[in-house]
């Protein structure tokens, strides 16, 4: 197995080599006719997402100064180095669905009705009533991709296919949520799918273990079509690696704009690394050399998409990389690093601070854009985004607008990106995530320095403990800026608390109205039938696909 994966790997990198030559002729050659033609100020931008699933602020190498020079990450940190570090940005929720959702609409759960997780077996997705960045590109003449995990709906309407991708490949929803042949590293360790040969009525159930799916195998999609059940997890890397750089020249050879949009499986368990290439040296929080070498191989992934755009429209060209939430504090070894956003008033007393949580680890994202020649290169930004700023930035970049018949939560980040000014939101509300409080209520608010949490607890910590669900009336206070691990509370007699806990609680009942009174409130269907959930083959275990 060994051999062949070497093998693959063989091949992929010729490939990309031949297509980065293809590439750079062919974007040589349209930047001689474009410059002869004196049209460069004509040329929409090009748009790359690329988004990683469950990574820690800490895990991004030029984030932790002191561990550059062993850093697991050497692309990302050269595309810091040439581009822009935003220190202070946020995912717009702490799980996958919800963050996903805000990203492409630029408006907060309570708003396009996505307040929690879709399901293996869920009926709907993101509401119909939504229009995603996607949609509004392609109306805008934008030739839109996807690759990878979706989350927002598997079924007919709710399918990318039909939020304005023209082509998809990738994973309806968590690499965990479905069983493989070669299952990857978990914590606990999942079974594979039950052998091919055996014949059975398909079922959704759950065995092993509570987060184990035994029953429906993972599927990979191409548009509408499962082209792979279960799919090889230990592939799939280099199968979106040769998909993305398709993409992009196809794009190239239409001269036509496009976005692509990349939410990848890492740092996701369960985590499948090529162990075959040499581990890398570099030491990791965890002492995970599996979570190490997972890190490594994402940052391949992105190294090839970036070496793939530059040699097409390096000058054309934002590339945005940021994660849908934290680490996943209950996986251990197989989880990231929050580096000094560690939540310790919440882990002295028991619980996670990271994913599903609004503590700092678990949705301060590490976050770089990159454009030659436009981004600042070698600058930083601690200008406070948030995910909610994709949708708007990226419209107004394209030169155009959002729909006006509804409120958005996002704010255009052009001048941070662009001119390095340093104004980013004054407040940002962090929703309940699935840890403590109902789904999606907004009971955590940043303002400025400052940042007051109405709710804690409810997440697991590597250790099992789950921290005690307590609500705060008046809100726990903490001061960043001298506190970025969310230890001391500031003392309620002080002026600084009063004025932080006034602003706080303004901003609140501002932004509550304005969600109560907008035009366009969208209702998410969660509801789950045994028959929505994506399958090959009924009539085999596991829904395998059919050999013959």
């Amino acid at each position: 197995m060994q051999t062949n994966r070497s093998l693959t790997r063989m091949v992929v990198s010729v490939s990309q080599l031949l297509l980065f030559g293809t590439l750079l002729f062919s974007g040589l050659l349209y930047h001689a006719v474009i410059q002869n033609g004196n049209m460069t100020s004509t040329r929409r931008p090009n748009f790359i997402i690329i988004l990683a699933d469950d990574i820690g602020w800490g895990d991004l190498g030029a984030n932790q100064q002191e561990r550059q020079k062993l850093s697991n990450t050497p692309n990302l940190d050269l595309m810091a180095q040439e581009g822009m570090r935003l220190t202070d940005f946020h995912s717009p929720a702490s799980t996958c669905s919800p963050s996903r959702a805000a990203l492409l609409t630029g408006r907060h759960g309570l708003r396009n009705g996505v307040t929690h997780n879709f399901a293996v077996g869920s009926v709907g997705g993101l509401p119909l009533s939504e229009t995603t960045l996607a949609e509004i590109l392609h109306q805008n003449g934008y030739y839109t991709a996807m690759i990878g995990k979706w989350h927002l709906g598997h079924n007919g309407p709710y399918s990318p296919t039909n939020r304005g991708f023209d082509y998809y490949l990738g994973i309806p929803y968590s690499n965990d949520m479905g069983c493989t042949d070669q299952p990857g590293y978990d914590i606990p360790p999942c079974l594979p799918c039950e052998p091919g040969s055996q014949i059975q009525h398909y079922r959704v159930s759950k065995a092993g273990h509570s987060s184990c799916y035994s029953k429906v195998a993972l599927p990979l999609f191409e548009n509408e079509t499962i082209v792979e059940q279960p799919l090889d997890l230990w592939r799939l890397t280099q199968r979106y690696t040769s998909t993305a750089l398709d993409v992009i020249l196809k794009a190239r050879k239409q001269a036509q704009p496009f976005l692509l949009y990349m939410a990848l499986a890492h740092m996701h368990v369960p985590l499948s690394p090529h162990f075959h290439v040499p581990l890398p040296s570099a030491p990791h929080p965890s002492e995970g050399a599996v979570y190490a070498a997972s890190l490594r191989d994402m940052d391949e992934l992105v190294g090839a998409i970036k070496n793939a755009s530059d040699a097409s429209e390096k000058d054309n060209t934002l590339i945005w990389f940021t994660g849908d939430n934290g680490p996943w504090d209950q996986k251990c070894l197989y989880s990231g690093s929050v580096g000094p956003f560690q939540g310790k008033w919440q882990t002295s007393r028991g619980g996670g601070s990271a994913k599903r949580t609004t503590w700092e680890g678990g949705h301060r994202v590490p976050t770089v854009a990159y454009w030659p020649g436009r981004v600042p290169a070698n600058s930083t930004s601690s200008a406070l985004l948030s995910g909610l700023d994709i949708f708007p930035t990226l419209l107004s970049l394209a030169g155009v607008k959002p729909l006006p018949d509804r409120r958005y939560d996002g704010m255009d980040a052009t001048d941070v990106l662009l001119h390095g000014t340093e104004t980013g939101h004054k407040f940002l509300f962090h929703p309940n995530s699935g840890a403590a409080g109902k789904y999606g209520d907004l009971q955590t608010v940043r303002m400025g320095r400052h940042k007051a949490f109405y709710i804690t607890g409810g997440a697991e910590a590597c250790s099992g403990s789950t921290g005690k669900e307590e609500l705060h009336d008046p809100p726990l206070i903490f001061d960043l800026s001298q506190d970025k691990a969310e230890e001391t509370t500031l003392d309620p007699t002080t002026e600084e608390y009063r004025e932080a806990e006034e602003r706080g609680r303004r901003a609140r009942e501002v932004l509550l109205y304005d969600i109560a009174t907008d035009p366009l409130l969208s209702t998410a269907d969660y509801t789950t039938d045994q028959s929505a959930a994506p399958c090959c083959d009924r009539r085999h275990a596991s829904c395998r696909c059919s050999s013959g």
